[in-house]
């Protein structure tokens, strides 16, 4: 999908949309704190709107900055392993 496309006939400009759905992401604003940021900056719009425009942006949003999610899981695990007990080695193994 391209960035015109995403951003077709709606009614305020791509650039006032991404800072809000910015914000609500990195600085954890509610949408009635967005809504009047963005009164003190001269644009009227509704956090029903602010809403709106994080529903149905933020999943486009995350696949655009994150295209491809490292591992993050490098965990393994042992069937069995030796402990030493009270200056002796001891089997231990999983009982479940």
């Amino acid at each position: 999908m391209s960035t015109p496309a995403l951003f077709k006939g709606r009614h305020f400009l791509p650039e006032i949309i991404l800072l809000n759905v910015r914000w609500y992401w990195r600085d954890a604003l509610s949408y009635r704190d967005s809504e009047e940021m963005m009164q003190e900056r001269g644009v009227e719009v509704d956090h029903s709107t602010i809403n709106r425009w994080v529903l149905k942006y933020a999943l486009e949003l995350d696949k655009r900055i994150r295209p491809h999610p490292k591992l993050i899981n490098d965990s393994w695990r042992a069937d069995e392993t030796y402990i030493h007990i009270k200056g002796e080695w001891k089997y231990l193994y999983p009982c479940c």
